[in-house]
C-alpha cells in the first residue's frame, strides 16, 4: 500500500501523523510512504530523517492526496483537504464527527472510506487511540491552567500549592475518566486542594482508594457542580461522551459568578483545548 502523510495545517496543530520510526516500519514491511515535504518540521522531524527511514518526498500535499491509497494525519481534514479526497481513498485520522454536521457531509460526499481514531474500541471496550492523547490533555490542562492563574496572564495570581501561610488554590476536576485522572495527579503532585466529580461511583471509590485523603470525590449533580465551580481557582472540564458531543456541564451564568481572576481550562476533545479567565 502506498500510505501519505501530509503536513498538518489546522492552526496550532504542531503533530505529524507518522514519525520516522513509524515509516521504518511501515516500510519493512512492504509498504511505501509519501511524505509532503516539512511535514514534520515543527517538531524537529527533518525530511532527512524521513528519507533514511524509507519514505519519499512529495513538494505539496496535492501530490500526496493525488497519489496515495491511505492517508494517515492528525486531526480532522480541512475544507480544502476534504475536496481532496476521493472514493475508495483511506483516511486514518481523528475526526470527532458529532458536533462537526459540515465535515460529516463532505466527508460522505468524498466517498472515500473515512476511519476516526476516538471510535476504535480495544478487547476491552476502551478506547486505545485516544487515550494517549487524553493523558496529555489532562496532564497540560493542570499546567496550563496554572500558568493563566499568573496575574500577567489575567489571573488572579496564585500558586496551585499555595506557601507557607497561605492555603492552596482550589482545583476543580469534572469527570473522571482519563483527562480528569491525569489532571487530578498533576494538581494534587502540585500540592492543590483537588476535588474531582463525576456520576460514576465506582469509578469515585477507585480514586478515593488510590489519593485518600488528598482529593475531595463528588457525585455529579447541577447543584454540586455549580458549588464546586464558585468555589474554584482552576476548573478542568474532561467529560467524554464516546461519539457525541461532550456536555456542557459549566454555564456562562456559572462563569460570571466565579472568583475573579478564576481560570477555566476545557479539555474538549471535539474541539481543541480552550481556556478562559473569569
Amino acid at each position: 500500500m502506498l500510505v501519505g502523510l501530509p503536513k498538518e495545517i489546522k492552526n496550532h496543530e504542531y503533530r505529524v501523523g507518522l514519525t520516522p520510526a513509524s515509516v521504518r516500519e511501515l516500510t519493512q514491511h512492504g509498504h511505501r510512504v509519501l511524505v509532503q515535504t516539512g511535514a514534520g518540521a515543527a517538531i524537529g522531524l527533518s525530511d532527512d530523517q524521513y528519507l533514511a527511514a524509507g519514505a519519499t518526498l512529495a513538494q505539496d500535499a496535492a501530490q500526496v492526496y493525488a497519489a496515495a491509497e491511505m492517508i494517515v494525519k492528525v486531526k480532522e481534514p480541512q475544507a480544502h483537504e476534504c475536496a481532496q479526497l476521493r472514493p475508495g481513498l483511506i483516511l486514518y485520522t481523528y475526526l470527532h464527527l458529532a458536533p462537526d454536521p459540515e465535515q460529516t457531509a463532505a466527508l460522505v460526499k468524498s466517498g472515500a472510506v473515512c476511519i476516526a481514531y476516538e471510535t476504535i474500541t480495544g478487547p476491552g471496550g476502551g478506547l486505545p487511540l485516544l487515550a494517549p492523547m487524553s493523558e496529555v490533555a489532562g496532564r497540560m490542562a493542570v499546567q496550563a491552567g496554572a500558568a493563566h492563574l499568573e496575574k500577567s496572564k489575567g489571573g488572579m495570581g496564585v500558586l496551585l500549592g499555595g506557601v507557607p501561610g497561605v492555603p492552596a488554590a482550589h482545583v476543580v476536576i469534572l469527570g473522571a475518566g482519563v483527562v480528569g485522572t491525569h489532571a487530578l495527579q498533576m494538581a494534587v503532585g502540585m500540592g492543590a486542594r483537588v476535588t474531582v466529580l463525576d456520576k460514576n461511583v465506582d469509578r469515585l471509590r477507585q480514586l478515593d482508594l488510590i489519593f485518600g485523603n488528598r482529593i475531595h470525590t463528588v457525585y455529579s449533580t447541577a447543584q454540586s457542580v455549580e458549588d464546586a465551580v464558585l468555589d474554584a481557582e482552576l476548573v478542568v472540564g474532561g467529560v467524554l461522551i464516546p461519539g457525541a458531543a461532550a456536555p456542557k456541564l459549566v454555564t456562562r451564568s456559572m462563569i460570571s459568578r466565579m472568583k475573579k481572576g478564576a481560570v477555566v481550562v476545557d479539555v474538549a476533545i471535539d474541539q481543541g483545548g480552550c481556556f478562559e479567565t473569569s
